[in-house]
């Protein structure tokens, strides 16, 4: 059996990560069987290489290798290009072709992207790996192919087949033996390595100076995520070899050539609220009680002006049905939303935020009653009710609930719906 380091050097592998030693293990010991593989990883993290070896080094090496791109193969053309076509199958099919399941036979099949096979094309593959059958499109009859299938996905496969886009037996046919490579991020020691062996083939490619970083843009290239993997790195070698004409990078340099450094650093997340955050919500609270009383006053008044005009007292009764129930909505809505403001404003308290507490209060019953067994007095212009006053509202919530419970706070803050801190605060204000 083949040494993992001599497979490495056959195939270019850079890098002595453990992680990518057991990868190349795995797949040497897979190798010799029949096994269908699935190879896993993130885009960009060299999966390709791992079916290369895997033909290379077992039986059908003599065969051929025909490596498939899913993803990059129109949905009305794969099963043709996969499983051949008769002439005359569809508009086009001027002739008989041989997809590459028949060429391939005896050989190898890397489908790369398999998780973007559409369905239909999905059933196909399944029975090929179950007894090596297919059918060209357009013909009814059963063909026998002998091919090893090696598949590869960057997708998350469990949750493709959740939500019904990949068939799960299809999954496990494919997964017999599953190698997953690692992201370049978790192998630290090999991306300098990986630098090094780019900016040496770049610099011998366009016949110029090998480029070298310093020990700051070292520190930055081994601490930056690379999400687009071994490619991104070395595509980054490769513009800085053609683009600087300083051949010695610095960390300004190389940070210009990646992309969004911040999002790839530690974030700083506030632990605080700002005032100005609070100050905004308190504004917008007190927007809403005001807000709701000018609302419940019109209402009234409409009510007012219903029962004045009606003559039938059966019409009228319905009326006022109809607006107490509107008032009752209207109450629950607006009180839902303060509940909502003023959870937020405690979440967090400060000493620079007042907290106000309204859960005590009591939306106003209204009457249903037939308008006709009333007595009204009924006026040309019905003034405003004055606004209430909620400093007052709170400062009689407060002496309530601490004399409910003999001055203690706790018990009182409990019952109002706030801290005992603010509490205190609220008691120092109103000299209580």
């Amino acid at each position: 059996m083949e040494s993992v380091q001599a497979t490495k050097q056959r195939f270019g592998i850079i890098g002595n990560d453990p992680k990518l030693n057991r990868v190349i293990e795995k797949a040497i010991q897979v190798a010799p069987t029949d096994i269908s593989v699935l190879v896993t990883g993130e885009s960009g993290v060299g999966k390709e290489s791992v079916p290369k070896i895997i033909h290379s080094l077992s039986h059908r090496k003599h065969g051929k290798y025909i490596a498939v791109n899913c993803g990059a193969i129109p949905e009305g053309t794969i099963d043709s290009e996969l499983f051949g076509h008769e002439k005359g199958a569809f508009t086009g099919a001027t002739a008989t072709r041989s997809g590459y399941f028949e060429v391939a036979d005896g050989g190898t099949i890397f489908l790369d992207e398999v998780g973007e096979l559409p369905l239909p094309t999905q059933v196909r593959l399944l029975r090929v790996l179950e007894n090596g059958e297919f059918l060209k499109v357009g013909s009814s009859k059963t063909q026998k192919t002998d091919v090893r299938i090696v598949a590869a996905t960057n997708i998350n496969m469990a949750e493709n087949i959740s939500k019904g886009k990949f068939r799960e037996d299809l999954y496990y046919r494919l997964s017999t033996i599953e190698i997953h490579l690692p992201p370049l991020r978790e192998r630290h020691e090999d991306i300098h390595l990986l630098f090094r062996k780019f900016a040496s083939d770049f610099a011998q490619k366009y016949k110029m100076p090998t480029i070298r970083l310093d020990e700051q843009a070292t520190e930055l290239l081994l601490n930056y995520r690379w999400g687009g993997n071994i490619r991104q790195l070395r595509n980054v070698a490769e513009q800085i070899s053609v683009l600087e004409k300083d051949r010695n990078i610095n960390y300004q340099t190389l940070r210009g050539y990646l992309k969004d450094v911040g999002s790839n650093l530690p974030a700083i997340i506030e632990t605080k609220k700002r005032e100005s955050d609070f100050s905004n919500e308190r504004e917008l609270l007190y927007k809403v009680l005001f807000d709701m009383q000018r609302d419940l006053n019109d209402v009234k008044k409409l009510t007012l002006e219903l029962m004045k005009s009606g003559n039938n007292s059966k019409v009228q009764e319905e009326n006022s049905s109809i607006i107490a129930k509107m008032n009752l909505d209207t109450q629950k809505s607006t009180e839902s939303s303060i509940s909502t403001l003023v959870n937020n404003l405690e979440s967090t308290p400060t000493e620079n935020v007042e907290v106000i507490n309204i859960s005590e209060t009591k939306p106003e019953t209204y009457q249903t009653e037939s308008v006709a067994s009333k007595n009204y007095t009924f006026v040309e212009d019905i003034e405003e009710e004055e606004n209430l006053s909620i400093q007052e509202k709170e400062l009689e919530l407060i002496k309530k609930s601490l004399e409910k419970y003999n001055g203690k706070r706790k018990d009182a803050a409990e019952e109002l719906g706030i801290s005992e801190r603010t509490l205190y605060r609220k008691i120092k204000q109103y000299n209580l």
